[in-house]
């Protein structure tokens, strides 16, 4: 396997996909699971109920806690805190875990929360220093405390601009908006 694991890095799961890198002061569970070719920067915690997809980038100061599963292509930036519960208490082992799911292709900017039990839709982007408290559409953009809509973006990662309900990218994509959803034509 083509694996890179840090010697510095305690990493507990066998399930890591071949050309994966998890760099210095890492610890990885031994129930998580990791994709192939994805990027584990430092100083990062994923715990055991947690799946990462292929080619995804976690920067570094990142704890992923249980129910969190992050789809291919995800970006999450430095030190991006994640919850699990909506109402934490101490000790409590029987608190009701909320999955959060991060789909394909979105980027989570620097120093954001995401809330437990959330959804950020494909290639959809939180702008950095967000609180998000609700769920993410496709290619929408979001930002702000609390991070509310602000617009539309393209997968190379461009605002949209919609006239009559379609846009075109300067990277060649298309798209058209059907009932406050973006798809691509």
């Amino acid at each position: 396997m083509n694996t890179y694991i840090h010697p510095t890095a305690i990493v507990d799961t066998k399930k890591i996909g071949d050309g994966s890198n998890v760099w210095a002061f890492v610890h990885v569970l031994g129930g998580a699971k990791i994709g192939k070719n994805a990027n584990i920067c430092d100083h990062c915690f994923i715990e055991n109920d947690v799946s990462i997809g292929d080619d995804v980038t976690i920067k570094c100061g990142v704890y992923i806690w249980d129910g969190v599963a992050i789809g291919n292509k995800v970006f999450v930036g430095p030190s991006v805190t994640f919850t699990n519960d909506l109402h934490p208490r101490s000790k409590n082992i029987n608190y009701d875990k909320k999955e959060t799911v991060l789909m394909e292709g979105c980027s989570i900017g620097a120093n954001s929360t995401i809330l437990a039990g959330l959804k950020i839709g494909k290639y959809a982007m939180v702008g950095a220093g967000s609180v998000v408290t609700k769920d993410v559409g496709d290619y929408e953009l979001v930002y702000g405390n609390p991070a509310v809509h602000k617009g539309y973006v393209c997968k190379c990662g461009e605002k949209l601009e919609f006239n009559n309900g379609e846009a075109d990218c300067k990277c060649g994509l298309c798209y058209k908006k059907e009932n406050d959803l973006v798809l691509i034509k």
